[in-house]
């Protein structure tokens, strides 16, 4: 049953990427987006992978703090595991990465993966968040579509009652445990005894920082992460000349930013082809860039993101003398031995 569960899920995920990247191709003409391509300036590539590894450092800084109520973790260990969740990402569904750099970790150092994974939630809420405000301060300069504003309340509402779910259970934790007890009586006895250590684990995780400045610099490290994927983008403008031909505004970026993530919310994708090819595309032709230079813009954004965050995932693993499958299965056995 779960095999099937999980291929269903999968080609759901190949159906939905094909379905937008039909959207993204049906009105672009070839020779005009390969021309694209080859009148870019390429010299912004470096420059942009650098910002897109700095700002994942930034996220494992950001997550030592997060951490640090729990288990003070070295930085080393934090960044490596980080980076191959997200290139493992790009392969699994449901964002299940976020699982297996919780898992790694907690097989290198002395903390419960539950309680690491807690840490990964908290720092989700902090990333919707930090997105939403970016949405409302450009909301101020910026007539979004009602469809993006929309998604906006939904995330906002999303997040309000994850809170909310969250601070209860931590709050009311016996309650809480009592409640999750008897939902789970449908399930065998020693299935629900794992699902309730989790979550024991898993709030373990979800704790107060350690000092009151921890807040401060968390809020800041959140406002710089996101500037930085608005950087990238800022430079790909130039790389494909559209600042100067298209008088982009200084606030393109973040325009950009905040419709693509909402790809990135989708988890059915693999790697978000189709899906952020075509809302890239998609922003870019609210400041009329034809849909040829969009294409080949998204591509090549899609490119500077995903593909050395893949070779270097990669190399890690070949380091910890490892396969993202093993991985995975060593984490699903330590899942059933908990």
């Amino acid at each position: 049953m779960k095999r099937n569960v999980k291929d269903w899920r999968i080609v759901f995920g190949i159906l939905l990427s094909i379905f937008f990247m039909y959207l993204s191709f049906r009105k672009v003409e070839f020779g005009q987006m390969f021309s694209a391509f080859k009148q870019a300036s390429y010299i912004y590539i470096l420059p942009s992978v650098l910002i897109m590894f700095f700002s994942h450092w930034l996220r494992a800084l950001r997550w030592q703090f997060l951490l640090e109520p729990i288990k003070k973790i070295d930085l080393p260990t934090l960044y490596s595991s980080l980076l191959v969740g997200y290139m493992a990402n790009t392969f699994l569904p449901a964002h299940l990465g976020e699982f297996l750099r919780a898992y790694m970790v907690g097989k290198k150092r002395p903390v419960a993966s539950g309680a690491v994974f807690g840490t990964i939630v908290t720092e989700r809420i902090v990333d919707v968040f930090t997105l939403l405000v970016l949405l409302a301060l450009t909301l101020v300069v910026f007539p979004f579509p009602d469809w993006v504003k929309k998604s906006g309340y939904v995330s906002f509402a999303g997040i309000i009652v994850l809170f909310m779910i969250l601070f209860l259970l931590k709050r009311y934790r016996d309650k809480g445990t009592r409640i999750v007890e008897k939902v789970l009586t449908i399930f065998p006895k020693s299935m629900a005894q794992k699902v309730v250590a989790l979550l024991h684990s898993f709030l373990d995780g979800i704790v107060p920082l350690k000092r009151k400045t921890h807040y401060l610099i968390t809020l800041i490290l959140s406002i710089v992460i996101w500037l930085c994927y608005a950087l990238i983008f800022q430079l790909l403008f130039y790389a494909f000349d559209l600042a100067a031909v298209y008088q982009l505004p200084w606030y393109a970026a973040l325009v950009l930013l905040v419709i693509t993530t909402i790809s990135v919310l989708v988890p059915s994708t693999p790697g978000y082809v189709g899906t952020y090819h075509y809302l890239c595309m998609l922003s870019l032709q609210m400041f009329g860039v034809p849909d040829n230079k969009g294409l080949a813009f998204a591509f090549v954004a899609h490119g500077i993101n995903f593909l050395p965050l893949l070779i270097v995932g990669l190399i890690i693993l070949s380091f910890e003398k490892t396969s993202l499958k093993s991985m995975q299965n060593e984490a699903k056995v330590s899942v059933e031995q908990s």
